[in-house]
Protein backbone atom coordinates (compact mmCIF):
# COMPACT_ATOMS: atom_id res chain seq x y z
CA UNK A 1 0.00 0.00 0.00
CA UNK A 2 1.22 3.33 -0.83
CA UNK A 3 1.75 5.88 1.32
CA UNK A 4 -1.19 8.12 2.14
CA UNK A 5 0.75 11.89 0.90
CA UNK A 6 -1.01 14.81 3.00
CA UNK A 7 -3.33 12.18 4.96
CA UNK A 8 -1.85 10.95 8.13
CA UNK A 9 -4.41 8.44 9.54
CA UNK A 10 -7.49 6.90 7.64
CA UNK A 11 -10.17 4.60 8.79
CA UNK A 12 -12.11 2.64 6.24
CA UNK A 13 -15.14 1.26 8.03
CA UNK A 14 -13.95 0.66 11.04
CA UNK A 15 -16.33 -0.97 13.86
CA UNK A 16 -15.85 -2.15 16.95
CA UNK A 17 -18.03 -5.18 18.98
CA UNK A 18 -17.78 -5.86 22.58
CA UNK A 19 -18.77 -9.00 25.10
CA UNK A 20 -22.60 -9.61 24.39
CA UNK A 21 -22.83 -8.22 20.93
CA UNK A 22 -22.30 -4.02 22.44
CA UNK A 23 -21.72 -2.21 19.23
CA UNK A 24 -19.99 0.78 20.82
CA UNK A 25 -18.92 1.96 17.59
CA UNK A 26 -20.53 1.57 14.27
CA UNK A 27 -18.96 1.06 10.63
CA UNK A 28 -16.76 4.50 10.29
CA UNK A 29 -14.41 6.33 7.85
CA UNK A 30 -12.65 9.18 8.41
CA UNK A 31 -9.25 10.92 7.36
CA UNK A 32 -7.14 12.67 10.24
CA UNK A 33 -4.71 14.97 8.26
CA UNK A 34 -0.87 16.13 9.40
CA UNK A 35 -1.21 19.62 11.82
CA UNK A 36 -4.78 19.28 12.45
CA UNK A 37 -6.53 19.45 15.91
CA UNK A 38 -9.53 17.78 15.62
CA UNK A 39 -11.83 17.32 18.77
CA UNK A 40 -14.32 14.75 19.39
CA UNK A 41 -17.45 15.73 21.28
CA UNK A 42 -20.86 13.73 22.22
CA UNK A 43 -22.61 12.21 25.29
CA UNK A 44 -21.41 9.71 27.40
CA UNK A 45 -21.38 6.43 25.65
CA UNK A 46 -21.74 7.98 22.13
CA UNK A 47 -18.30 6.53 21.29
CA UNK A 48 -15.74 9.14 21.55
CA UNK A 49 -13.38 6.87 23.52
CA UNK A 50 -13.78 4.04 21.40
CA UNK A 51 -12.78 5.49 18.09
CA UNK A 52 -10.00 7.04 20.09
CA UNK A 53 -8.70 4.02 21.75
CA UNK A 54 -9.18 1.66 17.83
CA UNK A 55 -6.80 5.11 16.52
CA UNK A 56 -4.26 3.07 18.44
CA UNK A 57 -5.30 -0.26 18.72
CA UNK A 58 -5.86 0.28 22.65
CA UNK A 59 -9.39 -0.92 21.55
CA UNK A 60 -9.03 -3.82 18.69
CA UNK A 61 -11.50 -2.91 15.63
CA UNK A 62 -13.87 -5.93 14.77
CA UNK A 63 -14.36 -4.76 11.65
CA UNK A 64 -12.16 -2.34 8.79
CA UNK A 65 -8.97 -1.21 8.48
CA UNK A 66 -7.01 1.49 9.45
CA UNK A 67 -4.12 3.10 6.75
CA UNK A 68 -1.38 4.98 8.27
CA UNK A 69 0.85 7.42 6.49
CA UNK A 70 4.22 5.86 5.46
CA UNK A 71 3.15 2.22 7.11
CA UNK A 72 0.27 1.11 4.96
CA UNK A 73 -2.52 -0.88 6.38
CA UNK A 74 -1.77 -2.04 10.24
CA UNK A 75 -4.30 -4.90 10.42
CA UNK A 76 -2.76 -8.38 11.49
CA UNK A 77 0.78 -6.66 11.17
CA UNK A 78 2.79 -6.60 13.96
CA UNK A 79 5.89 -4.57 13.12
CA UNK A 80 3.99 -2.01 11.62
CA UNK A 81 1.41 -2.31 15.24
CA UNK A 82 4.51 -1.26 17.11
CA UNK A 83 6.14 1.40 14.77
CA UNK A 84 2.70 3.19 14.62
CA UNK A 85 1.87 2.89 18.45
CA UNK A 86 5.45 4.18 19.07
CA UNK A 87 4.94 7.24 16.94
CA UNK A 88 1.64 7.65 18.62
CA UNK A 89 1.80 9.35 21.89
CA UNK A 90 -1.89 8.86 24.46
CA UNK A 91 -2.92 11.48 27.11
CA UNK A 92 -5.33 10.02 29.97
CA UNK A 93 -8.09 11.83 31.70
CA UNK A 94 -6.38 9.84 34.95
CA UNK A 95 -2.77 10.96 33.83
CA UNK A 96 -1.69 7.17 34.40
CA UNK A 97 1.43 8.34 35.94
CA UNK A 98 3.56 6.72 38.79
CA UNK A 99 3.21 8.75 41.81
CA UNK A 100 6.15 7.74 43.57
CA UNK A 101 8.46 8.58 41.19
CA UNK A 102 9.81 11.91 40.00
CA UNK A 103 7.96 13.41 36.98
CA UNK A 104 11.71 13.12 35.08
CA UNK A 105 11.32 9.35 35.31
CA UNK A 106 8.02 9.31 34.68
CA UNK A 107 8.71 11.37 31.27
CA UNK A 108 11.14 9.54 30.92
CA UNK A 109 8.94 6.16 30.42
CA UNK A 110 8.01 7.72 26.90
CA UNK A 111 11.62 6.75 25.79
CA UNK A 112 11.11 3.40 26.75
CA UNK A 113 9.93 1.96 23.79
CA UNK A 114 13.27 3.09 21.99
CA UNK A 115 14.96 0.43 23.26
CA UNK A 116 14.70 -3.39 23.86
CA UNK A 117 13.21 -5.02 27.12
CA UNK A 118 17.02 -5.54 28.73
CA UNK A 119 17.85 -2.55 27.94
CA UNK A 120 15.12 -0.93 29.46
CA UNK A 121 15.85 -2.11 32.80
CA UNK A 122 19.54 -0.30 33.05
CA UNK A 123 19.51 3.48 33.30
CA UNK A 124 19.18 5.28 29.66
CA UNK A 125 21.40 7.02 28.17
CA UNK A 126 21.90 11.09 28.63
CA UNK A 127 20.67 12.09 25.60
CA UNK A 128 17.08 10.40 26.93
CA UNK A 129 17.17 12.60 30.12
CA UNK A 130 18.12 15.71 27.34
CA UNK A 131 14.87 14.60 25.42
CA UNK A 132 12.88 14.58 28.87
CA UNK A 133 14.22 17.44 30.15
CA UNK A 134 13.67 19.40 27.33
CA UNK A 135 9.80 18.10 27.33
CA UNK A 136 9.15 19.11 31.00
CA UNK A 137 10.96 22.65 29.99
CA UNK A 138 8.37 22.87 27.42
CA UNK A 139 5.52 22.16 29.33
CA UNK A 140 6.41 24.47 32.24
CA UNK A 141 7.42 21.75 34.76
CA UNK A 142 11.62 22.11 34.36
CA UNK A 143 11.97 23.55 37.74
CA UNK A 144 9.49 20.22 39.07
CA UNK A 145 11.64 17.61 37.09
CA UNK A 146 13.11 15.99 40.80
CA UNK A 147 9.41 15.91 42.13
CA UNK A 148 7.25 13.16 42.94
CA UNK A 149 4.33 13.74 40.84
CA UNK A 150 1.95 12.47 43.92
CA UNK A 151 3.00 16.01 45.54
CA UNK A 152 1.85 17.79 42.24
CA UNK A 153 -1.73 19.42 41.30
CA UNK A 154 -4.07 17.66 38.96
CA UNK A 155 -2.94 20.30 36.69
CA UNK A 156 0.84 20.03 36.93
CA UNK A 157 0.09 15.97 36.60
CA UNK A 158 -1.51 16.09 33.25
CA UNK A 159 1.12 18.34 31.97
CA UNK A 160 3.75 15.46 33.08
CA UNK A 161 1.56 13.17 31.08
CA UNK A 162 2.15 15.65 27.87
CA UNK A 163 5.77 15.62 28.53
CA UNK A 164 5.57 12.11 28.70
CA UNK A 165 4.19 12.01 25.29
CA UNK A 166 5.91 14.51 23.41
CA UNK A 167 8.98 12.20 24.98
CA UNK A 168 8.23 9.93 22.37
CA UNK A 169 8.54 12.20 19.70
CA UNK A 170 5.26 11.47 18.00
CA UNK A 171 3.68 11.98 14.74
CA UNK A 172 0.50 11.53 16.41
CA UNK A 173 -1.66 13.08 19.52
CA UNK A 174 -4.43 11.71 21.02
CA UNK A 175 -5.54 12.87 24.26
CA UNK A 176 -8.96 11.10 25.98
CA UNK A 177 -10.96 13.72 28.24
CA UNK A 178 -7.77 15.50 29.49
CA UNK A 179 -9.18 17.80 31.11
CA UNK A 180 -12.23 16.03 33.00
CA UNK A 181 -11.05 16.09 36.23
CA UNK A 182 -9.71 19.41 36.03
CA UNK A 183 -11.18 22.90 36.80
CA UNK A 184 -12.71 25.10 34.22
CA UNK A 185 -10.07 27.87 34.19
CA UNK A 186 -6.84 24.96 34.77
CA UNK A 187 -8.88 23.00 31.65
CA UNK A 188 -8.27 25.84 29.60
CA UNK A 189 -4.30 26.23 30.13
CA UNK A 190 -3.91 22.56 29.65
CA UNK A 191 -5.90 22.66 26.33
CA UNK A 192 -4.17 25.70 25.32
CA UNK A 193 -0.80 24.21 26.14
CA UNK A 194 -1.52 21.16 24.44
CA UNK A 195 -2.99 22.87 21.25
CA UNK A 196 0.30 25.41 21.01
CA UNK A 197 2.24 22.04 21.56
CA UNK A 198 0.22 20.23 18.62
CA UNK A 199 0.76 22.98 16.33
CA UNK A 200 4.34 23.96 16.90
CA UNK A 201 5.34 20.05 15.99
CA UNK A 202 2.70 19.93 13.26
CA UNK A 203 1.36 16.75 15.21
CA UNK A 204 -1.90 15.27 14.09
CA UNK A 205 -3.95 15.42 17.36
CA UNK A 206 -6.87 13.94 17.87
CA UNK A 207 -8.89 15.12 21.36
CA UNK A 208 -11.84 13.71 22.81
CA UNK A 209 -13.86 16.55 25.12
CA UNK A 210 -17.10 17.43 26.94
CA UNK A 211 -16.50 21.14 27.05
CA UNK A 212 -18.15 22.30 23.61
CA UNK A 213 -16.68 25.64 24.29
CA UNK A 214 -12.94 24.63 24.47
CA UNK A 215 -13.84 22.48 21.78
CA UNK A 216 -15.30 25.72 19.60
CA UNK A 217 -12.45 27.84 20.83
CA UNK A 218 -9.32 25.02 20.03
CA UNK A 219 -10.77 22.71 17.27
CA UNK A 220 -9.97 22.86 13.67
CA UNK A 221 -12.59 20.27 13.15
CA UNK A 222 -15.03 19.26 15.11
CA UNK A 223 -16.42 15.52 15.07
CA UNK A 224 -19.32 14.73 16.82
CA UNK A 225 -20.97 10.96 18.01
CA UNK A 226 -24.16 10.16 19.31
CA UNK A 227 -25.13 6.16 19.69
CA UNK A 228 -21.50 5.33 18.52
CA UNK A 229 -21.95 6.76 14.37
CA UNK A 230 -20.71 9.94 13.39
CA UNK A 231 -23.72 12.95 12.79
CA UNK A 232 -21.31 15.57 12.49
CA UNK A 233 -17.98 16.46 10.83
CA UNK A 234 -16.77 20.01 9.75
CA UNK A 235 -15.32 23.08 11.45
CA UNK A 236 -15.79 25.12 14.10
CA UNK A 237 -17.39 27.87 11.85
CA UNK A 238 -19.98 25.09 10.68
CA UNK A 239 -20.56 23.82 14.36
CA UNK A 240 -24.24 25.34 15.13
CA UNK A 241 -27.19 24.56 17.17
CA UNK A 242 -28.19 22.08 14.29
CA UNK A 243 -25.02 20.05 15.20
CA UNK A 244 -25.69 20.64 18.67
CA UNK A 245 -28.79 18.67 18.79
CA UNK A 246 -27.65 16.29 16.30
CA UNK A 247 -25.19 15.47 18.93
CA UNK A 248 -27.23 16.16 22.05
CA UNK A 249 -30.57 15.81 21.21
CA UNK A 250 -32.17 17.37 24.10
CA UNK A 251 -29.85 16.03 26.81
CA UNK A 252 -28.19 18.96 27.27
CA UNK A 253 -29.01 23.07 27.05
CA UNK A 254 -26.65 24.82 24.91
Amino acid sequence: MNSLTTDMLRLDNIGKCFAGGVQALKPTSLTFRKGEFTVLLGPSGAGKSTLLRCLNFLNVPTSGQILVDGLGTLNGNRRLLRTHRHQTAMIFQQHQLIGRYSALRNVLIGRIANYNAWRSLWPLPIKDNRIALECLERVGLLNKATERVDNLSGGQQQRVGIARGLAQQPKTMLADEPVASLDPATSEKILGLLHRICKEDRLTAVISLHQVELAKTYADRIIGLADGQVVFDGTTAQFGTNAYHRIYGDKRKQ
